[in-house]
């Protein structure tokens, strides 16, 4: 393949076993990317890794579950010995919790949220955030939805979850101004996913875009000639 504009850039995708995660992880390997895909689920992680062999790229499959935030260390520390630095990180990873009256929400259920959510995000920048900086243009691109900066009833953990990690993202965004790095987040609005069908089951689902449909958006902002720093961009 000609003109693969991410040749030899080492990118990072959580969630990638399916959905949007998958659907970008193969995108960006038809780039040229070599891929590390982090996901909990060995066999989606195994197909995503087929899939992206037939598109004539490569991956390294890191099973792990993203509230274990230790080995979110170890991952960093990994990645630094093989290969010294990381071009692209990808925070899509993320579960929808309970739609329901903040006071309905057990506790339990809060904290799972948001270690999914914002914690394990956090983690990934402190474990990343060096091999970033070694990068001639390290991208940073966080997954966010409209609920995270527009309230809305009965959407509370979720909606926590994102206005914090869109907070998160931006004061980074504001710490590597004068680095290499580049930070946004995206909203990719209503896509036919499984998260998305549990949100709105009685949604059509092929009035929806794919995954397939909005990846080359992220793509684009993972390209080391994105200028766009500490935005928040929709893909509609």
């Amino acid at each position: 393949m000609t003109n693969r504009r991410l040749e030899n850039r080492l990118i990072l995708v959580t969630g990638a076993s399916r959905g949007i995660g998958r659907a970008v992880a193969e995108a960006l390997a038809r780039q040229g990317a070599h891929l590390i895909l982090v996901a909990r689920t060995v066999g989606g992680l195994e197909e995503a890794d087929d899939e992206i062999k037939r598109a004539g790229g490569s991956a390294t499959l890191v099973p792990l579950d993203l509230t274990d935030f230790d080995a979110i260390d170890r991952l960093g520390a990994s990645i630094y010995e093989r290969w010294g630095k990381l071009d692209g990180l990808v925070g899509n990873a993320a579960m929808l919790g309970s739609l329901s009256p903040l006071g309905h929400i057990k506790p339990d259920s809060w904290k799972q949220l948001l270690d999914v959510n914002l914690t394990a995000n956090w983690r990934l920048l402190r474990s990343l955030d060096p091999l970033l900086r070694r990068s001639d243009a390290g991208r940073v691109l966080f997954v966010t939805s409209a609920v995270g900066h527009e309230p809305r009833a009965y959407w509370g953990g979720y909606a926590v979850s994102k206005a914090a990690l869109e907070m998160m993202a931006f004061i980074y965004a504001e710490e590597t101004r004068s680095s290499p790095v580049r930070v946004n987040v995206i909203n990719p609005g209503g896509t036919r996913t499984r998260m998305r069908a549990d949100a709105y089951p009685g949604e059509d689902p092929a009035t929806l875009p794919t995954p397939e449909d909005i990846a080359p958006r992220f793509v684009d902002l993972m390209l080391p000639s994105c200028t766009k720093h500490g935005e928040c961009v929709e893909v509609r």
